[in-house]
């Protein structure tokens, strides 16, 4: 998957990723996907404590991408963007998406409950562990 991943959520601070990726995927005639993760839920060590999202989860959260998505390449003016949706912990699957990327775009903070209190555990997480080069849009898109 080389060119640029962007993670998307569905919050306000992930348009802004997104819309910011589009325009350097523009830029650099590159390749765009937008990686959306449904989550597993997991307990405060790591241990998942229930079941992966179940299968209407997971398609309820691409096709919110996908509409999330289409609406900004059409503000954009770009064609070329995939859309993947995934199972797991977001951290996990947008490091594991870096291996194969040119760039990794996200927010610094998304659709956590914590974003108020810190920098976005999975950009912390993505910036210290990708692959690839990271772009952290801050919050409120100021970039």
């Amino acid at each position: 998957m080389s060119g640029i991943v962007v993670g998307v959520d569905g919050s306000p601070q992930s348009q802004a990723a997104l819309d910011w990726a589009l325009d350097e995927a523009k830029l650099r005639n590159a390749h765009l996907t937008a990686l959306a993760v449904a989550p597993a839920a997991t307990g405060y060590w790591g241990i998942f404590s229930q079941a992966d999202p179940s299968q209407q989860e997971q398609e309820r959260v691409n096709q919110a991408a996908k509409d999330m998505v289409d609406k900004a390449a059409q503000r954009h003016g770009h064609q070329q963007v995939t859309v993947r949706t995934v199972a797991g912990v977001p951290s996990d699957e947008l490091v594991k998406a870096s291996e194969d990327a040119d760039l990794l775009v996200v927010a610094a903070r998304g659709g956590g409950g914590f974003a108020r209190l810190r920098m976005g555990s999975v950009s912390t997480q993505v910036s210290a562990h990708a692959h690839c080069p990271v772009v952290v849009i801050p919050s409120g898109g100021n970039h």
